[in-house]
């Protein structure tokens, strides 16, 4: 299908419209029955409420998330006492008493016998350090004996305490809880050892029953370590548990209110205990709802966003056709307003006490649409917008109104934006909305000034973000969807471009007949509702391709040489003809915009050059000379803009070129050149009426015969034209 054809079709526009809804619907609350949102301190001013059913008083979010993270700071580490530890490291070490022994005496009975790590735990040096002891007659004070006993009965003094299996410096709190079995008690952590503790009290009570000889007391601190097990062993899949439990028991509710009870009374005051109460009763009544009232309440939903949509609907359809009739420009309204009404739906996602709400990006969308489109299009959308995202919000006037205003104020600083950084400008009149809004709303409400300060402080955030944002998404919105807003044309009108400097350098002349074309369109365009400031800068570029040879064209001959005298009449057709196709490829060099670059062919349309045609005749013979080979390569103009744009430039070369510009003669003028166009069928495909060609030779006749009026003659301007021979 021919995308020209989608762009203005009628289904798609459909299609759009009921996409755009659907997925708005979507980001409203679910499954709550949609009432109007409360805030503390407002005045209940509806009858009684009373509660159809019974229901829970859910608590704050927030406030249940913080009594979480208490309840599970709360839960100690879990620990599993081994009771099987102690007895079988005793068992052990017994066992392996008996094997020393043993050892020892097989070696005194017979020297060749070797050690073998494989019988005893110890290193080669400790067991000769403990055979010695066995051997030797003179250390009575200290023998085997002694150190077993020593052994067994540290084991059960170490194990009396317990052993922890991490480091004491790992484990977070002051207390663990220890399981033993069925029961389990808290103690502090310090009533444990571990192995770095272990450690030194070890070699202190070697010292103090075995006294102070290193070399027998590191023998005897390595033969019982190697027995040491830890008693105490951390369960991390427990600990989790246990803080899952703790986090479980916390309840989620602050009461009861039963069915028949009333909620609030007519003219109270809403407090928080009373918002709870009212937040509770909406969440209960969209939780008890059937299958089809929540399929007639996204009805409602359906025809509450589409109720809003309709007055700017209605709105473009009347006043501004070329929006409504053009697929590409409504899907990027349509794409903003999801874009903002996400941003909303993601306040509604996180739960916090913050205000959120004045991050919400209602500002972009208003600058936005203001500047590609106009002041109109951007309040009126912006209205729309505040209301949509008040719905998602939770039906919030107040939000609503803040919306409005600083969205409207948004739209009011870049309503007559001439330069990208004038979008910059807007921040202290977006914060000014805000911040009224704020302290009037917290003022009725009788809010803290902590409260208005800090969301004062998020629409500060808000009221930055936003114009940096419009400032990136204006060129992603011209390339992507191929529009030229009128920031961009501005833009085009400044004298120091490179393509307007490189005309007026090169080619003065031209530059003049730009400039004259420029005034001409551009009064025109106001008299028949056409863009002035699109065919005013189409007027100054249309030309731009004389650049290349400016020589070639009478107004640029300022010495009356004419080059075309020495051409044949061939290289002269495609001299002339060519400043169009070097037109577009210089704009296509300098990124000119697609709507400004239609100028440049469209501006002489499939017209015959006559001058040299007539000229053809005369050298080669009618019959042998065909007029296509003389006609300008089009298309013919088919927008009012560039439909101006050649008469207008046919209009003032020809005036112009008259010796005497009388009134009568320009009119006569004007309209035989607009004639002979429309005989051609050069404006077969512009928009124009014969209302809009009434007016438009009504304007040119006007500017011209101002431009080109009679003067009084100065005295002595005779002689003042005369040459001076002095000079």
């Amino acid at each position: 299908m021919d995308i020209s054809k989608l762009r203005h079709n009628q289904h798609i526009r459909i299609i759009l419209l009921l996409v755009t809804v659907g997925l708005i619907v979507l980001m409203f609350p679910h499954g709550e029955a949609i009432e109007s949102d409360v805030a503390v301190n407002s005045i209940w001013i509806k009858n009684d409420l009373i509660a159809s059913i019974t229901f829970e008083i859910l608590k704050d979010p927030a406030q249940i998330e913080k009594e979480r993270e208490a309840a599970a700071r709360k839960v100690y580490q879990v620990f599993n006492k081994d009771v099987n530890v102690p007895s079988m490291v005793l068992d052990t070490i017994h066992f392996y008493n008996k094997k020393l022994v043993s050892a020892i005496r097989k070696i005194k009975n017979n020297p060749n016998v070797q050690y073998s790590l494989n019988d005893i735990p110890l290193s080669k040096e400790s067991f000769e350090v403990l055979k010695n002891i066995k051997s030797s007659g003179s250390r009575s004070d200290i023998s085997l004996s002694k150190i077993f006993a020593f052994c067994d009965t540290e084991l059960k003094r170490i194990y009396r305490r317990g052993i922890v299996n991490i480091p004491l410096s790992q484990i977070e709190k002051d207390t663990i809880s220890v399981r033993d079995g069925k029961f389990e008690r808290n103690y502090l952590k310090v009533n444990f050892h571990d192995i770095p503790s272990l450690s030194n009290y070890i070699d202190h009570s070697l010292r103090k029953n075995l006294g102070s000889d290193q070399t027998i007391n590191s023998a005897v601190k390595e033969y019982l370590t190697k027995f040491i097990k830890p008693n105490i062993i951390f369960s991390k899949e427990e600990t989790e548990t246990a803080v899952k439990e703790a986090i479980n028991k916390v309840p989620t509710n602050l009461g009861i209110v039963n069915e028949n009870e009333r909620i609030v009374a007519k003219h109270d005051r809403v407090t928080p205990e009373i918002k709870a109460k009212i937040d509770s009763y909406r969440i209960a009544k969209g939780a008890s709802i059937g299958t089809f009232d929540t399929i007639m309440q996204n009805v409602g939903k359906f025809l509450h966003v589409l109720l809003i949509l309709i007055p700017l609907i209605i709105y473009l359809s009347l006043f501004r056709r070329k929006i409504y009739n053009n697929n590409i420009k409504l899907m990027l309204i349509s794409i903003t307003f999801l874009f903002v009404s996400f941003t909303a739906f993601l306040t509604t996602q996180i739960e916090t006490e913050q205000s959120l709400e004045y991050l919400i990006l209602v500002p972009v969308a208003s600058m936005l649409l203001t500047i590609v489109f106009d002041s109109r299009i951007g309040f009126y959308s912006t209205v729309v917008i505040a209301l949509i995202v008040s719905g998602i919000r939770g039906n919030d006037y107040m939000l609503a109104i803040t919306n409005i205003a600083a969205g409207g104020l948004a739209a009011y600083t870049v309503r007559d934006i001439k330069n990208r950084n004038q979008i910059f400008h807007s921040f202290l009149f977006v914060l000014l909305g805000y911040v009224l809004s704020i302290i009037a709303f917290g003022l009725e409400r009788i809010d803290s000034w902590e409260v208005i300060l800090n969301s004062s402080a998020y629409a500060l955030s808000n009221s930055l973000l936003s114009p940096a944002l419009t400032f990136g998404l204006i060129i992603f919105v011209e390339k992507i969807f191929g529009i030229t807003t009128e920031l961009t044309l501005f833009e085009l009108t400044d004298f120091n471009s490179p393509l307007l400097k490189e005309l007026a350098n090169n080619a003065p002349g031209t530059f003049a007949h730009s400039m004259t074309i420029g005034s001409m369109v551009e009064k025109a365009a106001i008299t028949i509702g056409a863009s002035a400031l699109l065919a005013r800068v189409g007027a100054y570029y249309h030309d731009i391709g004389k650049t290349v040879r400016p020589e070639g064209f009478v107004e640029n001959q300022l010495d009356n040489k004419n080059i075309h005298e020495d051409l044949s009449v061939k290289e002269s057709v495609d001299l002339i003809i060519g400043h169009v196709t070097k037109g577009i490829e210089l704009a296509k060099k300098y990124s000119l915009p697609n709507e400004i670059i239609d100028f440049i062919p469209m501006h002489h349309g499939t017209m015959v050059i006559d001058f040299f045609y007539n000229k053809a005749k005369e050298l080669y013979g009618e019959q042998n000379v065909d007029i296509n080979d003389f006609r300008y390569p089009g298309p013919k103009p088919n927008t009012k803009e560039t439909a101006l744009l050649m008469l207008a430039d046919a209009s003032e070369s020809a005036v112009r070129s008259m010796d005497d510009p009388e009134p009568e003669k320009v009119e006569n003028y004007v309209n035989n050149l607009i004639k002979m166009r429309i005989d051609d069928g050069q404006l077969d495909d512009s928009p124009l009426t014969f209302d809009d060609i009434k007016k438009i030779k009504e304007s040119f006749v006007s500017i011209l015969l101002s431009q080109h009026h009679k003067r009084i003659r100065y005295p002595k301007q005779e002689e003042l034209e005369k040459k001076n021979d002095d000079n």
